[in-house]
């Protein structure tokens, strides 16, 4: 199926908020959601002397927590030196489980400890 792009379903638009694409996934256990699911994005890649930068940005208002992951789909985009591309994509958003976001908290706030930088010389001046 390239370059189609499936029609947004209303339960897909009432669990997530947002138009999503319908990819038929469902959770073996009844017609709940699965915990990834397609939406349409658009991306910014910037390759200029001020700024080398890519951006995404997800079609309405989808909160992305600690530990969600989101894969844009599609070739790389490379454009060359002086220029800037903008392109429309599917981005596959997948939610954390409990215990991944848990642990994405605490690794992150642990490897902030990392930015602090401590002395315990005796010396006042540093």
């Amino acid at each position: 199926m390239p370059n189609q792009v499936a029609e947004p379903t209303a339960d897909r638009v009432a669990e997530h908020g947002v138009p999503a694409l319908d990819d038929g996934a469902t959770e073996a256990r009844g017609d709940r959601p699965a915990r990834a699911f397609d939406v349409l994005c658009t991306v910014y890649v910037s390759h200029t002397f001020e700024n080398l930068s890519a951006h995404v940005e997800l079609d309405g208002n989808i909160a992305i927590a600690p530990g969600d992951r989101v894969l844009v789909h599609g070739a790389a985009i490379n454009p060359p030196y002086g220029e800037t591309r903008v392109e429309r994509r599917r981005a596959t958003i997948t939610r954390a489980t409990w215990l991944e976001r848990l642990w994405a908290r605490i690794s992150g706030e642990v490897q902030s400890f990392s930015l602090l930088d401590v002395s315990f010389s005796d010396r006042r001046i540093l």
